[in-house]
């Protein structure tokens, strides 16, 4: 009886203490945000890396709520005299002004904190260095910027010295993607999707900027597919923060393929991608100032202006949309400009007009002369870079022939030795010796053969060089006979002639560009020759939805003239009579690819109005179907055309 009267109270008890959790388990909040966390840390060290660690800060508090919290911290610091709290607190207030895109107040206490930085870890001494070189980007200071990364490679924080961006800042974008290019695709692993996403979009971002929309829009897809694949690959574990990154690199993405599609005035389909990245951009950093929003938002509001919904265009210019940057200010006033212009508010827009004027005249009263000293700096060490690149490679060189002679000396006496102390050893020493000497003469002639490869491969691009000259000087003469006809069918004839000319050139320029001067890539060839050819058709080609698929294929020079020949006959028919409309849903479709090692498939189809009934009897009559058959020939193949119920088909196979 008593035993069960003692399970009894006991079960009370427990029962009351479970019920007493629970209870208390209620009042606990729910939800605590990063910042909550924030404050519940005591020490400075520990807030310093837990903030700099913790990628979406931002997600439930505004950076402002985090500076109150942080000049508290500092205050209370300043008063204990606690120096390394303070200067913890400090970095993280230039860290906030920055994400708040007050990028003075950032560099100012960035300065500050510069100048007694020696005693620090590394990794705070890392922490603060890029903080400064971001900084002086977004000011358009590249010569501090250059500094701040030299000091970054002395001190081991990077392991080279990369001016790409700080070129593409400068106006210089296709020599930004062509050494980003260099330096950064040999470093990705063929399985680091995530890396590929972040390499094809910022090569996308470069040929944007340097103009070639089609191009850049490839790459962003690209991008898009490789963040897609690196998300779904479950063999591969993400923690917190890479998905943050994740999600915030696909509203980026989304962001660029919406601008693509507006730069090519193709507003509808810009609009979906533009809102998805605004609103990724928006649910990722609470208050914190980006560049991106800025954009995609003037961009969105472009496209409304466009499209003549002018309700919509003027939420998104004017909730709250300040931009920092002058060339975000110019065009915000820009379509402001073009606002009142449609609504027949005269007043107002010429209010705006004056803005431009006065903000263009400001802008460019000193910054042509301060860009053009910025890249005479930048070039001056990129080239001191390099100087200094091949000195430590020389010097190693050096040092390398300065050990293998010591090493050779050592070897001589001990031989020396062996030859007074075993005579028996003689012959072998001898043949020995004898068998370094011929290794030395084969190394020689090795150098001189591997001088004169060079030497051959130089004349050949020199060669090239002066082919593609001459043949653009033929194309100029054409263009002067041009202006001299009046005759229209003469007229069309030369442009036609001029047209050929320019693909052969663009043969020759490919080569002598190309490391390995016996092949051309035929997807960045193909790209390249329908920019030439829309550039002459200028008033169609710009709504055609064109797709290369060439990725990989080579061709030698023989084969890329012929092809490169019947290729800007087909482009050019198409812009001249498949589109008469001008349609937007227009598509131009080529592939290549090789079939074995010397053979390949070539097939082309558009959907415009296609080939008249009579193509058959024309076909003798005709320059065009005449030039490519022949051309066809050269590739011991034959042309074939096929008439679809919407558009025409070309095709053939070639060794």
């Amino acid at each position: 009886m008593k035993k069960l009267l003692g399970r009894i109270i006991c079960l009370v008890f427990v029962s009351f203490f479970s019920l007493f959790a629970l209870v208390a388990q209620d009042q606990v909040p729910v939800g605590q945000g990063f910042y909550q966390e924030f404050q519940t840390i005591s020490d400075s060290q520990k807030r310093f890396d837990f903030f700099f660690n913790t990628s979406n800060r931002y997600n439930q508090n505004s950076g402002f709520d985090w500076l109150d919290s942080v000049n508290v911290y500092l205050n209370d610091a300043e008063k204990e005299k606690d120096s390394i709290a303070i200067n913890h607190y400090k970095t993280l207030q230039a860290q906030i002004y920055y994400d708040l895109g007050d990028y003075d107040k950032s560099l100012a206490i960035s300065k500050e904190l510069y100048e007694i930085k020696q005693n620090w870890s590394i990794d705070a001494q890392a922490i603060l260095l890029n903080l400064m070189d971001q900084t002086y980007s977004q000011l358009e200071l590249y010569n501090q910027q250059i500094e701040i990364r030299k000091e970054k490679k002395e001190l081991g924080i990077t392991e080279d010295v990369a001016f790409y961006d700080i070129y593409s800042n400068l106006g210089l974008h296709r020599q930004a993607m062509q050494d980003y290019i260099l330096s950064e695709q040999k470093k990705i692993e063929e399985t680091d999707y995530f890396a590929k996403a972040i390499f094809d979009n910022n090569v996308g971002d470069y040929l944007r900027l340097d103009k070639s929309y089609p191009t850049a829009l490839n790459r962003y897809n690209k991008a898009s597919s490789w963040i897609n694949l690196y998300l779904n690959d479950v063999t591969k574990t993400k923690t917190d923060k890479s998905r943050v990154e994740s999600e915030k690199l696909i509203a980026i993405i989304q962001g660029n393929i919406g601008k693509c599609y507006t730069l090519l005035h193709q507003y509808e389909e810009a609009i979906p991608y533009l809102e998805k990245s605004i609103d990724g951009i928006k649910a990722l950093s609470k208050d914190q100032f980006s560049s991106d929003l800025i954009e995609n938002r003037l961009t969105i509001a472009e496209c409304y202006l466009n499209l003549g919904n002018y309700e919509k265009a003027t939420d998104y210019l004017s909730n709250n949309l300040n931009p920092i940057k002058s060339e975000n200010i110019l065009k915000k006033d820009r379509l402001f400009a073009s606002y009142y212009a449609r609504t027949n508010d005269y007043k107002n827009e010429a209010l705006y007009l004056k803005r431009i004027i006065r903000l263009r005249d400001s802008i460019s009263a000193n910054k042509t002369e301060i860009r053009d000293q910025q890249r005479a700096t930048l070039i001056a060490e990129d080239q001191a870079y390099t100087k200094s690149k091949i000195e430590e490679q020389n010097q190693a060189l050096e040092q390398s022939r300065e050990d293998m002679v010591d090493q050779e000396n050592r070897i001589q006496l001990v031989f020396i030795s062996l030859i007074f102390t075993l005579l028996g050893f003689a012959g072998l020493v001898y043949a020995y010796l004898k068998s370094i000497k011929n290794q030395r003469l084969i190394a020689e002639q090795k150098h001189i053969i591997e001088n004169a490869l060079v030497e051959k491969d130089s004349l050949l691009k020199e060669i090239h060089h002066r082919v593609k000259n001459n043949l653009q000087m033929v194309s100029s003469l054409l263009s002067l006979q041009t202006k001299n006809t009046r005759s229209k069918a003469a007229i069309e004839a030369l442009e036609e002639g001029k047209s050929r000319v320019k693909a052969m050139a663009l043969i020759h320029q490919k080569l002598y560009q190309n490391e390995d001067l016996s092949v051309i890539e035929m997807q960045g060839y193909i790209e390249s020759l329908i920019n030439s050819v829309q550039s002459v058709y200028k008033k169609g080609g710009h709504n055609i939805n064109i797709t290369v698929d060439a990725e990989g294929v080579e061709l030698d020079i023989d084969r890329a003239i012929p092809f490169g020949l019947i290729l800007n006959e087909l482009v050019s028919n198409s812009f001249k009579y498949a589109f008469p409309n001008n349609e937007d849903d227009g598509k131009i479709y080529i592939h290549l690819r090789k079939v074995a090692e010397q053979k390949g498939f070539f097939e082309y189809t558009d959907n415009g109005v296609g080939l008249p009934d009579d193509t058959d009897d024309r076909a003798n009559s005709s320059m065009g179907i005449r030039l490519m058959n022949r051309l066809v020939n050269q590739l011991q193949s034959t042309l074939n055309i096929d008439k679809t119920s919407e558009g025409v088909r070309f095709w053939f196979n070639f060794k």
